[in-house]
């Protein structure tokens, strides 16, 4: 192995340390206790050296939020392939949404809520942002024309749901109802849209 690659691999250990140590920090304490000065002490790094990876605590949430973006990808995967048919499929992969987001606060906290400079639904977006949007994609497509627009709506709804039910402004136990009556608004639209025509 060479310098350079030696070098390459000790500092990718890095990042992965300092993303996983502030991801368990944030998951057991909130992240107002993920700071510079924290994730120096807790993994045995100057901040200067912290520095060197990431520009400021930002960019690790962002770091975070990637990672929650290739894992939520993985979850809508799974729940979408143990489905059988289209509308199965929708209900499953909205129930993997709710476990992704309540089973993971923090990670779902960094990815959705937190300031970031993660761009959206433009075209210097993330690979693993896209990915995700296309594996929600994958189980919409069947139910509209406007793929974008559908799934854009069928994921606001899902998220805010789990906003929601998240910070306790709705009950938990009527979880299963809600995502019910989005799925059927999905076929009550699909319908709609075929007989009219369009």
């Amino acid at each position: 192995m060479s310098i350079a690659e030696r070098k390459g691999r000790q500092r990718a250990e890095r990042e992965f340390r300092i993303i996983a140590a502030a991801r368990a920090i944030a998951e057991r304490e909130g992240w107002n206790a993920v700071t510079i000065r924290r994730l120096a002490e807790e993994i045995e790094y100057s901040q200067p050296v912290l520095y060197s990876h990431f520009e400021n605590r930002d960019a690790i949430v962002a770091a975070v939020a990637i990672e929650g973006f290739q894992e939520l990808t993985v979850a809508i995967q799974e729940a979408a392939h143990g489905s059988t048919g289209q509308q199965n499929a929708l209900e499953h992969v909205a129930m993997a949404y709710f476990d992704f987001a309540s089973g993971q606060p923090a990670l779902y906290e960094a990815m959705f809520i937190l300031p970031t400079d993660l761009r959206f639904a433009e075209a210097e977006t993330r690979p693993e942002l896209r990915a995700a949007f296309d594996a929600m994609a994958m189980v919409v497509t069947p139910f509209c024309d406007d793929v974008e627009l559908v799934t854009e709506t069928f994921w606001a709804a899902l998220h805010g749901l789990a906003e929601l039910e998240r910070s306790g402004r709705i009950r938990p136990g009527a979880r299963v109802e809600r995502i019910m009556l989005v799925v059927r608004a999905l076929l009550v639209f699909r319908n709609n849209s075929h007989d009219s025509g369009s």
